[in-house]
């Protein structure tokens, strides 16, 4: 619990006003020792060997003579975390994992104009996110996937309450979907300038977090009582704007915490709770604006958020390895007074410009798209059938009211299914990777990326059976729970895709995963923006069979498009200046 606190605002707040008195770093106790071999690489060669001699004496583990002999391997080793997702950052966590259960000291790198680089002191350092226990990592998926969800449902909670907005501004239907479609919109441009923020050393993950979720909370309040509807657009939109960190982040904490081998378990929680967002928005605003007023779905926002503030305030832990370490290294050099001491990171860090930062989040992700056919498929598919899930918030009503009599708060029950196929999907996941991806993978490696493309492509074909099923059977004469299945058959459909994609675009494209996570967020936020205004003449026009089947139609495409990269996407990736082969 203290290194939770002390890692959160409040535990910096502590710390300042105690003048670090309070919830102490190891190296600020009185009781601190500089391991032996900093002070080896600190007082010369000489003393290096001294110490190596004192420590293979004392020792009984034959590991770590072996460590101090060989210990480029260990520093190598200790940054797996840091490295591209590749095979060989695969065999290196495989190998962490059987250290860790020791305590094997690293060795740290001394460069050739005399830097010592400052690394976690042993494989078991307490301090290494990747170290941490099942419960202090269980915890921050928790936040992550609570923060998550309450800025989604932040989304689709509006959506219940367009009929009171036309009558307080007297707006038309149109132009009610647009705090919708701003909010949507505004959270996936939030992740062009938040994602490369968080690489940052200096900055980190945790307070692009709290300082932007701060905003968030402050802006729901204005936008619960604003009188204008122009007032209620801009609102709305930044909103998104500054709830959009977590949305683009949460994968990389995620990625601090665990190895290659058993970060695709803590995505599967992050898109479950993105997906529950949306599904639960409509059906706790449903009775709620029944109740009372549509204003009421817009307080539920503030309800929701002050929780996560909370936590996030006060006991959520920095996960960065650039920034812990470079932190540890202020430290050091505090203690010992030696400017030699310095983090990887912070040697980094100064190369860093804000026109190569601005490159690599609004340039990069362009490029590659209009260069690279596998990433440009990639986001108009993934753009597709995202904005064909927001239509759902124009379709249920019109179907689930007239056709079967559904008020406000059963049409948001009906949502429900969303929710139920991403569990089945969830679940359906979790029995992959546990039965075969993983002991495949420990078995055989890594192997090609495609071969992560195989959910996927079963996702696909379900994403068309689910939407000509629910086209179809919305009907009177036709019970309600059959369009609904079709909606659960969407759901698990999009689920596999999305969690291929996630796999296969970091490891495809490790260099450029950030830029392109964050193009991608863009290009089906837009799309989904533009889906809620589009949706409803589409529907009304055409009919909801005719409309959905239209949607369904252009679903089918992704069925090729998948197959093709699964089977020509290695000489895609041979082809391409930006893939790793």
């Amino acid at each position: 619990m203290v290194d939770l606190i002390r890692e959160a605002p409040l535990g910096h707040i502590i710390r300042l006003l105690s003048g670090n008195r309070f919830l102490q770093y190891p190296e600020e106790r009185d009781d601190f020792v500089l391991p032996p071999q900093y002070t080896a690489q600190l007082n010369g060669e000489e003393e290096k060997q001294q110490a190596a001699t004192r420590v293979r004496t004392s020792a009984s583990s034959s590991d770590i003579e072996t460590d101090l002999e060989n210990n480029t391997t260990s520093r190598v080793k200790s940054r797996a975390e840091s490295m591209p997702y590749s095979q060989e950052r695969f065999e290196i966590e495989q190998q962490l994992a059987l250290e860790r259960t020791k305590t094997i000291p690293i060795i740290p790198k001394k460069t050739t104009d005399g830097i010592i680089l400052v690394d976690w002191y042993t494989s078991d350092d307490p301090a290494n996110p990747q170290n941490w226990s099942p419960r202090k990592r269980g915890f921050v998926i928790f936040v992550m996937c609570a923060y998550t969800w309450v800025v989604y449902t932040g989304s689709s909670i509006y959506a219940a309450g367009e009929g009171g907005v036309m009558k307080q501004f007297t707006v038309n239907a149109t132009e009610a979907i647009l705090p919708l479609s701003l909010y949507v919109l505004a959270y996936g441009v939030g992740p062009l300038l938040f994602a490369p923020l968080s690489e940052i050393p200096i900055i980190g993950r945790n307070p692009l977090y709290y300082i932007t979720f701060i905003l968030f909370f402050a802006l729901s309040f204005p936008t619960a009582v604003v009188e204008n509807f122009a007032g209620l657009l801009v609102l709305r939109f930044l909103q998104g704007f500054f709830g959009s960190p977590a949305l683009a982040n949460a994968g990389a904490t995620f990625s601090d915490m665990y190895s290659l081998l058993y970060v695709p378990y803590t995505l599967s929680w992050w898109v479950f709770s993105a997906w529950a967002g949306p599904a639960l928005g409509f059906l706790i605003a449903g009775f709620a604006i029944s109740a009372e007023n549509w204003r009421w779905s817009l307080w539920e926002i503030v309800w929701m958020a002050a929780p996560i503030l909370i936590l996030l305030l006060t006991v959520t832990p920095e996960t960065s390895t650039p920034n812990i370490l470079l932190r540890r290294a202020q430290r050091l050099r505090k203690i010992t007074g030696d400017s030699r001491l310095q983090a990887q990171s912070e040697i980094d860090q100064r190369h860093l410009t804000v026109s190569g930062v601005a490159i690599d989040a609004l340039i990069k992700p362009i490029e590659i798209t209009l260069k690279d056919p596998a990433i440009l498929f990639v986001n108009i598919y993934t753009s597709l059938f995202y904005g064909i899930y927001y239509t759902f918030f124009e379709v249920f009503p019109i179907v689930f009211a007239p056709i079967y009599g559904f008020n406000l708060g059963e049409i948001g029950l009906a949502f429900l299914a969303c929710q139920v196929g991403a569990g089945i999907g969830l679940i359906t996941y979790f029995c992959y990777l546990h039965w075969y991806m993983i002991p495949d993978n420990i078995k055989n490696g890594l192997r090609a990326q495609e071969h992560r493309l195989v959910p996927g492509i079963i996702g696909s074909f379900m994403l068309p059976i689910g939407l000509f099923i629910f086209a179809w059977t919305a009907r009177p004469n036709i019970h309600w729970i059959v369009p609904l299945i079709g909606v659960v058959i969407f759901v698990v459909g999009m689920f596999f895709i999305l969690q291929s994609i996630f796999v296969y675009v970091p490891l495809s494209y490790p260099k450029y995963a950030a830029s392109l996570f964050a193009g991608n967020d863009l290009c089906r936020s837009a799309m989904a923006a533009g889906s809620t205004l589009f949706a409803r003449p589409l529907f009304l026009n055409l009919g909801v069979g005719k409309g959905v089947s239209v949607l369904a139609g252009l679903s089918t495409l992704g069925i090729f498009g998948m197959i093709t990269i699964f089977f020509i996407g290695a000489k895609l990736r041979a082809r391409s200046k930006f893939a790793q082969s």
